[in-house]
């Protein structure tokens, strides 16, 4: 473990940083108050633009390492998995949406560690990104004490969000191939 705290370079630090917001926002949103709700979609949108920071930095500065590439997307996961149990706990969303989601993170985790598996694996594509961007929305909307003229439409964007997910894991672990 020292060996590889030693070994960090700064997008790998930025993307540990980022665990901090997870006890954050389950402790945050366990009975959160109007003011607490919105300061828990502070914590969420800025851990959340260290996703963007660290993914930039490694690119900008030639940082990109094994354990960096191991880390993001399990960090990213445990980010957007935390507020959803949260919202689940407070009713907000129901369970089996949110097992969608891990049902694929689960899947697209396991197919990346499996050597057997590697050459044919496929980086963060549009359909990737656009995930991500949508969970995030989704659940900085539904985190967000919004009026409730607005809880179909975070409703609304959570659905999309798990419509994004499953397209986004079908299209990773089917690719189309250039026949030409």
């Amino acid at each position: 473990m020292l060996l590889a705290l030693s070994v960090m370079n700064l997008p790998t630090w930025i993307t540990v940083s980022r665990l901090l917001g997870v006890p954050i926002l389950l402790y945050g949103l366990r009975a959160p108050s109007l003011e607490e709700r919105w300061i828990m979609v502070g914590v969420f949108l800025l851990a959340a633009t260290t996703d963007w920071l660290d993914g930039y930095l490694a690119r900008r500065l030639n940082q990109i390492t094994d354990l960096g590439k191991f880390l993001d997307p399990l960090v990213d996961k445990l980010l957007v998995l935390a507020p959803l149990v949260a919202l689940v706990q407070l009713g907000q969303i129901p369970a089996w949406g949110v097992f969608l989601i891990l049902a694929r993170e689960l899947t697209i985790a396991g197919w990346r560690v499996d050597p057997n598996l590697q050459q044919s694996v496929q980086g963060a594509n549009f359909w990737g990104k656009l995930k991500t961007v949508s969970q995030i929305v989704a659940i900085a909307l539904l985190i967000a004490p919004l009026p409730a003229s607005w809880q179909l439409s975070s409703l609304i964007a959570f659905w999309i969000s798990v419509a994004l997910t499953w397209i986004s894991g079908a299209i990773y672990l089917f690719p189309q191939t250039n026949h030409g």
